[in-house]
């Protein structure tokens, strides 16, 4: 018998459904039923993973505790389960290649031909097993990215077909995800493409156990029989997925339709205890009933595709939630920004935010931003290349040290307060060679940063090559801006902040990474907190 109970979510008929977001609705509300779940996902395209990526191609690159560079939807199972997740939840097409082709290189297929079929369908359920095997789970559901159809994902839904064999039906569920158009003109939702999404699905030997159908209007009960006619499902696995008004109302939409109840009949499991909702379902009403409202500038350079900053905006939702305030972004392209346009983009502004990111272009629109919120007292949090920017901008115009820079920019200025990290000098290959994953980080007693967290040890996400330079640190921190967050073993600076100012926080590492529902991060919770103090001050 496996040690634990596998869900597969595949989608059909066209991408961006939200597998994600109904794979996360799921697992919370198995695990708000007792049950121990994860959640990995599988992505078809040959990259080993997204991390060299650009972010108008795949989105945000979503980093790990053990740092690896995984799919943004990892940080939508981490926003509402509440868990970490590791290497082991994300797996491309390209690791499973390249795993099975180090393998043969080194002889251990015995010079027999290597082929899709067994090896890399082979490889695809060695890693679908891996987190079930550890014993900590009881459910492991495994979202396989793109759609039915797409060749990419041919060997991952053999390796399904072959699990559900050789597991057995009440050892394995697959749910599958498929769109309802509504046609305008007709004023009808239209059931053919989820037919032959289906169709596809059976094509390649999986019958789903559960229809759920993205949809803009309910779903009638005569519509629901003919799909479970057409589809082969029983009516009650016919689940209305209805546009929501936020991705946080799914579960509670989920549970209405009785999606883990139809989850659990099928696979034997039993109903240990009615799910526990009742802080999620506080969050919603915290989120939904603001008393305030402010208006927070996103300064970056992949404005123009939000996903480039998921977790950053999902942290704001938290942290407004915890502060009942409503959270506006204004989205800031740094590019367009200059010293002409400051006023007009930050004339209304209650507080600014320079986003990570890497390179040269837009870098001056961010120092330009940090440049305003400093000098007008406007609440500024910096992450990442946010935080070098705050450097940078504080070495040219309070320290007068001219054309200082990050050597990422200009590797010949006089100045380089921000700098390469000497871990970094000799690394020539660009995946995974960043300074990735979790690192401890000591606050300094008496700082902003201390009385942020309320304690002095953390431990936060990183991924960056360039760094604080140390050399110029006694010099910062006699004008003003001072390192408030040291890492104990290298000495890198993690935290900088600037005394006498509302709020003026840089940080090297993501907090964003780890925001989630239950525990919104805290220095986006005194972000917003004062954005709504610098909003009321200005009335």
């Amino acid at each position: 018998m496996p040690s634990a109970k596998y869900i597969f979510v595949t989608g059909g008929v066209t991408s961006s459904l939200g597998k994600g977001i109904i794979s996360s609705s799921l697992g919370k509300l198995l695990q708000s039923r007792g049950y121990s779940v994860t959640i990995q996902k599988f992505d078809p395209y040959i990259n080993i993973d997204p991390g060299t990526l650009n972010p108008y191609e795949h989105g945000e690159c979503y980093v790990t505790d053990d740092g690896a560079e995984t799919d943004l939807d990892l940080g939508h199972y981490e926003r509402f389960l509440n868990i970490p997740t590791t290497q082991a939840n994300n797996i491309t097409t390209g690791r499973i290649y390249h795993n099975v082709i180090t393998k043969e290189r080194q002889g251990a297929f015995l010079g027999k031909t290597v082929q899709v079929v067994p090896h890399i369908t082979d490889e695809i359920k060695r890693n679908c097993l891996l987190l079930g095997q550890t014993g900590k789970y009881d459910i492991v559901i495994t979202e396989i990215g793109g759609c039915v159809g797409d060749i990419e994902a041919l060997p991952f839904l053999e390796a399904v077909r072959q699990m559900r064999w050789e597991l057995g039906h009440n050892e394995t569920l697959v749910i599958h995800l498929t769109l309802l158009p509504y046609l305008n003109a007709s004023k009808e939702l239209k059931t053919k493409p989820t037919q032959h999404s289906v169709k596809q699905l059976s094509e390649a030997g999986i019958s789903p156990d559960i229809l759920v159908c993205r949809t803009e209007h309910p779903i009638p009960s005569d519509m629901r029989k003919k799909i479970a006619l057409f589809c082969n499902v029983n009516v009650n696995c016919v689940i209305e997925s209805i546009d929501a008004e936020t991705i946080y109302d799914v579960p509670l939409l989920m549970r209405k339709e009785k999606l883990d109840e139809r989850v659990l009949g099928k696979l034997k499991l039993a109903h240990k205890t009615e799910p526990d909702i009742s802080s999620w379902k506080y969050f919603l009403g915290k989120l939904k009933n603001p008393t305030s409202e402010v208006t927070i500038a996103l300064v970056g350079k992949y404005v123009e595709l939000p996903d480039a900053y998921k977790s950053i905006v999902e942290s704001f939702i938290h942290a407004g939630a915890m502060n009942e305030c409503k959270v506006n972004i204004l989205w800031v392209h740094s590019e367009k920004l200059d010293k002409e346009s400051i006023n007009l983009h930050f004339g209304t502004v209650d507080a600014i935010l320079v986003a990570p990111g890497f390179g040269e272009r837009g870098f001056q629109g961010k120092l330009d931003a940090v440049k305003h919120a400093r000098e007008n007292n406007i609440p500024f949090f910096g992450i990442c290349l946010g935080m070098q920017c705050a450097v940078v901008e504080f070495a040219r115009n309070v320290l007068k040290l001219k054309n200082a820079a990050s050597t990422e920019m200009d590797k010949s200025s006089s100045y380089p307060v921000i700098d390469l990290m000497e871990s970094q000098k000799d690394v020539t290959q660009k995946g995974g060679t960043m300074r990735l994953g979790a690192y401890p980080c000591n606050l300094k007693k008496g700082s902003k940063a201390n009385s942020i967290y309320g304690k002095i040890k953390i431990t936060e996400r990183h991924r960056h090559r360039y760094e604080f330079n140390n050399k110029f640190l006694t010099q910062f921190e006699k004008a003003g801006m001072i390192a408030s967050g040291i890492n104990p073993e290298t000495k890198l600076v993690e935290i900088i902040e600037i005394k006498n100012h509302p709020y003026f926080v840089g940080v090297q590492f993501h907090p964003e990474l780890k925001s989630t529902v239950l525990n919104p991060h805290p220095l986006f919770v005194e972000f917003v907190k004062a954005a709504i103090t610098y909003s009321k001050n200005k009335k």
